[in-house]
């Protein structure tokens, strides 16, 4: 209310439709404590949506979930991509990294070793680091 001027009406309303948009309509009255943790990382999801963002920054955003709940949080993610949102997203998710992005970079030692679009990045590495990585390298 206090950053974007909204009236209580106006955020709570703006609340509501965010919930919806990462799939959670119906736990708009739960505590943190009372949601599991892909519950509660669609919230955050929603909550930095809240503030009209250029670009969304994720670090990680399935570590920690259970396989269910990964594919919970990658859907929201892959209809924000649809919806043409931006997103920086660090990740070890590599299919949804293939089938979302259109540039990835790859990391190693605090360098970027790999730089590109997604498909060649990820089906035809040069870098020995990302083809061991993404396990190309195993015969």
């Amino acid at each position: 209310m206090h950053v974007k001027g909204l009236s209580l009406v106006q955020a709570t309303e703006r609340g509501k439709s965010l919930l919806a948009r990462v799939g959670l309509s119906h736990r708009e009255g739960a505590y943190p404590h009372e949601m599991s943790g892909g519950e509660q990382q669609r919230v955050a999801i929603a909550r930095a949506l809240a503030m009209d963002p250029e670009a969304l920054l994720l670090d990680e955003p399935t570590s920690a979930l259970d396989p269910e709940r990964v594919g919970e949080v990658l859907d929201v993610l892959r209809a924000l991509a649809d919806d043409g949102l931006t997103m920086l997203v660090v990740t070890h998710e590599m299919r949804f990294a293939r089938e979302v992005s259109h540039r990835t970079l790859v990391l190693h030692g605090g360098q970027i070793i790999e730089d590109g679009p997604s498909r060649e990045v990820l089906d035809a590495p040069t870098h020995e680091r990302t083809r061991a990585f993404l396990g190309l390298d195993r015969k």
